[in-house]
This record gives structure tokens, C-alpha cells and sequence, in this order.
């Protein structure tokens, strides 16, 4: 590999030009594939196989009026005053005038069906009386009607003892046989009657009990309201014929615009982000200011604004084509808005670092008297084939989260390893095509001067600068540096034992946005839950009729209303087949509080109502929470795939046993230790104020698992960088504890900036207006300063130390069977020294 990227930089130098050409094309290829290609980014998150999404396939097969996305539109007056009649009116006309809207099944008007609820407690009071009436008739007829059987039983006596006293005085009895037929007549009248009354009756009770069953149904639905109490906020729900993954930003847009096209003098209208969750700025302010910095690291490192200029180049050019070949799929795959931003994040980190070490080797060649094309292939068989080693692993640990099974991260795994690998494949072609053709001006004026003397033999050669002499640390230092380190950074990690994972809500939303001012308005009028209003479902029994229906839904809906945090629920539909039943259930705090998550728990949970009644639970809450409890669950199953590689990929890069598992556990340690400066950030809100955070939460689902594999790959590049230099002065001869100090004052300058481009490039997402953003941003540039500064140059050195030659150990079966990966060209070198 070594030889084939020396003859690779030495063939770019001499054809500059055409390399220059053919990545251009490739650039326009990129940008063309992106115009035809592009179709948006979703600002949704689902893993397939979860409950929730159970629930939700059975909702579009029964029910699918509620199977498919929602959304609120939320009006209030600028004053907060009660909305009048004229811009109720307004608000109802545009509910009215959207029946066209793509992908739109029904919108709610608030104000009718408020209506509605008021018009049903008035039918209540109506059907009370209406039954307390009848039930007074019935009482009266039953008086009429027992009054008349007293009658009837007197006239039945009398006529007896008539009968009696003819059939006694042997008189014909026929006229008293004809009143006794009048008399049946009367009584079979009075029983006709009296069955009336008794049907009466039963249909009263039957309807007491609907109406009783109604009104219960009505109290337990009493929180849920669309206009708020003071009358200045209305909620219009929108719900779409489509599910919310499948659902297209057009039709989204379309309901923004439709509700913004005639603004309401007085009104304002947001809307919540199941409509308007922004797609996050893929670059800002933020990002610029990273990258200045990031330039001054270079121009302090490099001393020349050619040579500092040049990784920025290449690395801009790396991300373009990066992110545009990864956009250009995002019409044929569902691709998260935060795809592209992460692809970004790391093709500027590690496009610009993996230049510089190319560049730093050259320049450090040219000083020692190289001929300029023979030090650009060179330093590519030598640095270069430490980029390519040092991206693969990033690009393996990147694809490795398709292991995960959770394709959304799987995507942005694979996008994030496509920036990378082409960043490392420009780092080992146009970098040295752009070194061709500035030549020895990469170098300033005086170490110029200093190359054209070492070349020339002169004496001005040896007059370079002496460094001192390099000792080994000594062993106390190298204990105290230990245990310092290790307790510093298990300190650091303490707030990661109260992580709680969840994906962002509107309180994440930037302040000024339409989703943060729908998120907050609601909460403050209509209460916490309303922000996570859950659809629960039930399996009734087959073969119902409407009235035992209606029995079964009071039955369930107040088994929900005895849970815990439980404010309202009221039925919202039952299938045609009188099967499943749709419920509509208000929590009494937001998506992502504890409560919330219990909740959905709790209702899952429950054993089967009245014996055979299951519960299932969906909406964007429970939705939230099983992605998050997925992601959680698949956590360690990747974290041990990544440490299981880390090793294997050590013992034979570095010939050894020890190495690896320290490298191992202090890449462990500062995973932790991000983990709990990101929990107390974001998750306790630590210093919030000071990079403009205005809400806290639970830490983003998937950030912990996209943490693993990019904070591994950087670390291993760390890794090699210093300790392939320690092990190549073992090597060559030196004791194994000079050795580790000689290798690091060999690499540390070079990794120093490195870590500093990439601490900078990172931390200029920190100030993104998207929440998610932020938290990567952070957790990316915290994790590289504690893995470079504290584990890889205090804590590694410090190990190497205190294990001296044993570190280098290895059984000799495996050493004669491992293949001899040499990473950093020195066979290369001793073939073509300088």
C-alpha cells in the first residue's frame, strides 16, 4: 500500500492539472446528482417493529381517518383578549376553504366542535329532565292505573256475590255473564296498559343508563379542550391522510401556506412541529467561526498561509461532494435532516487533519533537503497510508451502526462514511497535486531558504535548531498522571448514570420559531399533556351491539382515567366491525417528562380489561419513547461490536496485547466522560446560558450510539499516530519507556492541531439554532478534547511508562501468524529516504 500511494503522490504532483480536472468533474457530477436527485430531508424518526408502529398499522387498516400523521394549528390574539366573533369567522373560513389540501383528511374546526361539547351538556341536562318528566308520567299513569284495578276488583267482588246470590235463588244469570265479559275487557285493557307503563319503564331505565354512561363519558373528556378558557388561543387539528413517515414536506408545507395566506388582523398562527419542525441550517455563523480558528491552528502549525490554506481547500472541496452525493439519494431513501450535518461535521474534521499530516511530513522533508516530488510521494506512502488506515477505521466503525438494525442511523452512518472516504481519498490525490503546483512555497520564506541550503550541502544546514534531549518520564509522574487522569475523567462521567434518552419537542425548537411558540402556547392554555396527547386503542370483543359498545368504552376509558398523570380521555371512533376502539388520552406533563414515559408503560402494561380488553398505545409521545428505548436497548450490542474492533484492529497494527486493551479502556473512559458533560449540558443544564441554551431535555436518542463509532474512529487515529511512533523508536533499538517518550514528541505537535482543528470544527455547530445539531456538535468536541488531550497524551504515555517492554508483548504463535501492517511506511522509507 505504501509503495502504491508513493507512486500515487509522486503521479498527482507531476499531473496537477488533470487531477485538479478530474475532481472537478466529480464536483459537477455531485452538484448534478444533487438538482436531479434531491427531494428533502424529514425531520422524523421511526425504527420499524415497534409497538407504537403495531398500533398505528392497526389504526390505517380499521380506523383510517386516525391511522395516518396530525398536527395542530394553533391561532391566538397578539394581546392575549378573547378572539371575537370576526376573527372566529376568519379562522372558521380557512378551515372551511381546505378541503383541497394535499394529503389532508379532515381539519377540526375548534369553534364547532367546542360547540359541539357544549351542545352534548346541554342535551345531558335536556335528557335528565327529559327522563325525570317521563318517569313522573309513569308514575302517575301507574297511579291511574292501580286506582283502576282497585275499581275493577271491587266490581269484580260485587259481581260475584251477585252470580252467587242468583244461582241461590235459581235466576237466569245471563246479564251478569255479559257484564263479566264487560269486566275481562276491562281488566285485559287495564293489563295492555299496565304492560305499556312496565315498557315504559324498562326503555326509561335503558335510556338512564346511555345517558348515565354518556355523562361519565363527558366528565372523564372534560379536560380536553380547543379554545382556551379566556377565549384568546384555538387548537386546529389537521390530519393527514398519509402516516407521519410517509407524509411529504410539500403536503406540509401546503398547510402552512394555506393558514398563512389570509393573516387575521390581531391573529397569530404557529404551528407544531409535527407541520413545522424546521430542517436544521447545514452551515452558519457557528461553523465559520470553527473554521477560522481551525485556519489560525494550521497557519500557527504550518507558518504559511499556503500551507494553511491548503487543507481548508481540499477539505471544503471533500464535503461538497460528500453531502451532495449523499443529498442526491434523499429522493430514492427517507434521509433525516441531520444526515447531511453530520456528514459535514466530518468531512471538515477529518478532510482538514488528514491533509495536514500529509503536508506536515512534506514540509518536514523539504527542510531536511528533499527534492519537492520526491518528498510529496514520500510523505504519501508514509503519512497517507496512515490516513488511509486511520479512515478506514472511521468508515468502519460509521457502517458499523447499520448493525444497530435502526436504519435511520444506519443512513447516517453510511453517509457519514462516503465524507470520509472522500476526504481520504482526496487527502492522498489532490493534496499532493495542489503541493505540485505550489511547490516550495509551502514553505515560508526563511525555512525555504533553509531547504535550498540542506539540498545544497551547505553549511547554513547544520545551524537548524538543537532540541533538547529526550528523557523518559519519570515513575512517579507517570503514577500521578494515572490515577489523576482516570479519577478526572470518572468524575466527569458521573451525570451519565441519570441519562435519559428521547427525541426533541417543540421546547427544543429555536425561540423564534412558529413550532416553539405553537409548543409553548399550548402549554401554557391547554396545559402540558396537550403536547403529548396519546392515541390508545382497545380490542373489544366480537360481536357487539352499539349498546354493549358503548359499555365497554366507559369500562375502558376509566380504567385509563385511574392511572397516574392521567388528566382526560375521552373515545374518539370505533371500527365498522365494532372491534376496535380509538381513544384520545391527555397526560398531564409533556412528551419527554418521566411521567409521560411511564404513563405509556403503565397503559401497556395493564392486564386485559373485563377479562379480555388489550390496550395499545401510539401517537407521537409513545412513538418518541419506543424509538428511544430501541436505540438504548442496541447501545451496548454496538458498543461492543466498536471495542471488539478497536482491539483486533491494534493487536495487528501495533504487535501487541497490552497496547490495545489500555488504548481500549481509556477510549472507554472519555466515552463516559462525554457521556456526562453532555448529560449535564443539556439534560441538567450546566452552564446552558453560555452557549444559548434555552431549554433542557432529555439527551437525543441516538447520540450516544453516533458518539461510539465517531469518537472511536477519531481515537484510534490518535492512537496511531502517537504510539506507532513510540513502537517504531522500540523498534529501532531505543528502551521501551524512551521509546514512549520519543514517539511522543514525534507526534505530539501534529496530533495537538489536529485536535484543535477538530475541537473547533465541531464546536462551531455547538451555536446551531437546531438543538440536535448543538448536542452533537458538543459531544463530538468535548469527546476529542478529553480523548486527545487527556487520554491519548497524558494517560497512554503514562500506561506505556508503567508497563514498559511488557507493553510490547505478544504470544509468538500470534505474532507469526499476524500479516505485517506497516503503517507508517518504514519500509517505504528505507527504500526511498530523503
Amino acid at each position: 500500500m505504501a509503495e502504491l500511494l508513493y507512486r500515487l503522490g509522486k503521479l498527482s504532483a507531476r499531473r496537477a492539472w488533470l487531477v485538479i480536472a478530474a475532481w472537478a468533474v466529480i464536483f459537477a457530477l455531485a452538484v448534478g446528482g444533487y438538482l436531479i436527485g434531491s427531494k428533502g430531508l424529514t425531520s422524523s424518526f421511526d425504527i420499524p417493529g415497534t409497538a407504537s408502529g403495531a398500533v398505528t398499522d392497526e389504526l390505517q387498516e380499521k380506523l383510517p381517518d386516525f391511522g395516518g400523521a396530525s398536527g395542530t394549528v394553533v391561532f391566538s390574539t397578539e394581546d392575549g383578549s378573547a378572539l371575537t366573533d370576526e376573527q372566529r369567522a376568519g379562522i372558521s373560513a380557512l378551515i372551511a376553504d381546505s378541503g383541497d389540501l394535499e394529503d389532508v383528511s379532515d381539519v377540526i374546526d375548534p369553534f364547532d366542535t367546542e360547540q359541539q361539547r357544549a351542545n352534548q351538556a346541554q342535551q345531558l341536562v335536556d335528557g335528565r329532565q327529559q327522563i325525570t318528566d317521563g318517569a313522573a308520567q309513569l308514575d302517575a299513569g301507574q297511579t291511574q292505573l292501580d286506582a283502576g284495578a282497585a275499581q275493577l276488583e271491587a266490581a269484580q267482588t260485587q259481581l260475584d256475590q251477585a252470580r252467587a246470590q242468583a244461582e241461590a235463588a235459581g235466576f237466569p244469570t245471563a246479564q251478569i255473564d255479559a257484564q263479566q265479559q264487560q269486566l275481562d275487557a276491562s281488566k285485559a285493557q287495564l293489563d295492555a296498559q299496565q304492560q305499556t307503563l312496565t315498557d315504559g319503564r324498562s326503555e326509561l331505565a335503558t335510556q338512564t343508563s346511555k345517558l348515565e354512561l354518556g355523562a361519565r363519558l363527558l366528565d372523564l373528556a372534560d379536560g380536553i379542550r380547543f379554545v382556551s378558557e379566556d377565549g384568546s388561543t384555538a387548537l386546529v387539528n389537521v390530519a393527514f391522510t398519509e402516516p407521519r413517515l410517509e407524509l411529504s414536506e410539500e403536503a406540509k408545507q401546503g398547510v402552512i401556506t394555506h393558514f398563512e395566506s389570509e393573516p387575521i388582523d390581531g391573529v397569530d398562527v404557529s404551528f407544531s412541529t409535527d407541520i413545522a419542525q424546521g430542517v436544521p441550517q447545514i452551515f452558519g455563523v457557528g461553523e465559520v467561526i470553527g473554521l477560522v480558528i481551525a485556519a489560525i491552528v494550521l497557519l500557527v502549525l504550518l507558518g504559511s498561509v499556503i500551507a494553511a490554506g491548503l487543507p481548508l481547500v481540499t477539505a471544503i472541496v471533500g464535503v461538497g461532494i460528500g453531502v451532495l452525493a449523499t443529498l442526491s439519494f434523499s429522493g430514492v431513501v427517507q434521509m433525516a435532516s441531520v444526515t447531511p450535518v453530520l456528514g459535514v461535521m466530518l468531512g471538515l474534521a477529518v478532510g482538514i487533519d488528514y491533509s495536514l499530516f500529509i503536508i506536515n511530513r512534506h514540509r518536514k522533508q523539504l527542510l531536511q533537503g528533499a527534492e519537492v516530488r520526491e518528498s510529496i510521494g514520500l510523505a504519501n506512502g508514509t503519512a497517507g497510508n496512515a490516513v488511509i488506515f486511520a479512515g478506514a477505521t472511521v468508515i468502519v466503525a460509521l457502517l458499523a451502526l447499520n448493525v444497530t438494525g435502526v436504519p435511520f442511523l444506519g443512513l447516517m452512518g453510511t453517509a457519514g462514511a462516503v465524507c470520509v472516504a472522500v476526504a481520504v481519498l482526496i487527502a492522498v490525490t489532490l493534496t499532493p497535486a495542489l503541493l505540485g503546483l505550489v511547490g516550495e512555497r509551502v514553505l515560508a520564506k526563511k525555512p525555504r531558504a533553509r531547504a535550498a541550503q540542506a539540498r545544497t550541502g551547505s553549511g547554513a544546514a547544520h545551524h537548524a535548531r538543537v532540541e533538547k534531549p529526550v528523557k523518559p518520564m519519570s515513575t512517579v509522574r507517570a503514577v500521578v498522571t494515572v490515577l489523576v487522569s482516570i479519577v478526572a475523567l470518572l468524575v466527569v462521567a458521573i451525570p451519565s448514570l441519570s441519562m435519559r434518552v428521547g427525541l426533541p419537542d417543540g421546547s427544543s425548537e429555536p425561540e423564534d420559531s412558529a413550532s416553539y411558540r405553537a409548543y409553548t402556547l399550548t402549554q401554557d392554555e391547554f396545559g402540558a399533556g396537550t403536547n403529548s396527547t396519546l392515541l390508545v386503542t382497545a380490542q373489544l370483543p366480537s360481536g357487539l351491539d352499539d349498546d354493549q359498545v358503548l359499555e365497554k368504552q366507559v369500562l375502558v376509558a376509566e380504567e385509563i382515567a385511574d392511572q397516574e398523570d392521567v388528566v382526560s380521555v375521552a373515545p374518539i371512533a370505533v371500527s365498522d366491525d365494532n372491534e376496535l376502539a380509538a381513544f384520545q388520552v391527555i397526560p398531564a406533563e409533556g412528551p419527554n417528562s418521566v411521567s409521560t414515559e411511564q404513563l405509556v408503560r403503565d397503559l401497556r402494561l395493564l392486564p386485559a380489561i373485563d377479562g379480555d380488553i388489550q390496550l395499545g398505545v401510539a401517537g407521537q409521545a409513545a412513538i418518541n419513547i419506543d424509538i428511544s428505548e430501541s436505540l438504548a436497548a442496541v447501545l451496548p450490542l454496538y458498543l461492543a461490536v466498536v471495542v471488539g474492533l478497536s482491539l483486533l484492529i491494534m493487536i495487528l497494527v501495533f504487535r501487541s496485547l497490552l497496547v490495545p486493551l489500555i488504548a481500549t479502556g481509556g477510549f472507554i473512559l472519555s466515552l463516559f466522560a462525554t457521556y456526562g458533560a453532555v448529560v449535564a449540558v443539556f439534560q441538567w443544564g450546566w452552564f446552558a446560558d453560555v452557549i444559548g441554551l434555552h431549554s433542557t431535555g432529555p439527551i437525543l436518542s441516538f447520540l450516544p450510539v453516533i458518539l461510539v463509532g465517531i469518537l472511536f474512529g477519531l481515537a484510534m487515529d490518535y492512537q496511531l499516530f502517537l504510539a506507532s511512533g513510540m513502537r517504531e523508536a522500540y523498534v529501532h533499538g531505543a528502551p521501551a519507556r524512551l521509546a514512549v517518550m520519543q514517539g511522543f514528541r514525534a507526534g505530539r505537535a501534529v496530533v495537538t492541531a489536529a485536535a484543535l482543528i477538530m475541537v473547533s470544527v465541531f464546536g462551531g455547530f455547538i451555536f446551531s439554532e437546531a438543538t440536535i445539531i448543538r448536542s452533537i456538535g458538543f459531544g463530538l468536541a468535548f469527546g476529542v478534547l478529553l480523548d486527545a488531550f487527556v487520554v491519548r497524551m497524558l494517560l497512554m504515555p503514562a500506561l506505556m511508562h508503567l508497563l514498559g517492554r511488557s507493553a510490547w508483548w505478544i504470544p509468538r504463535w500470534l505474532d507469526r501468524i499476524l500479516p505485517n501492517v506497516d503503517v507508517e511506511g518504514a519500509a517505504l522509507e528505507r527504500r526511498h529516504h530523503v
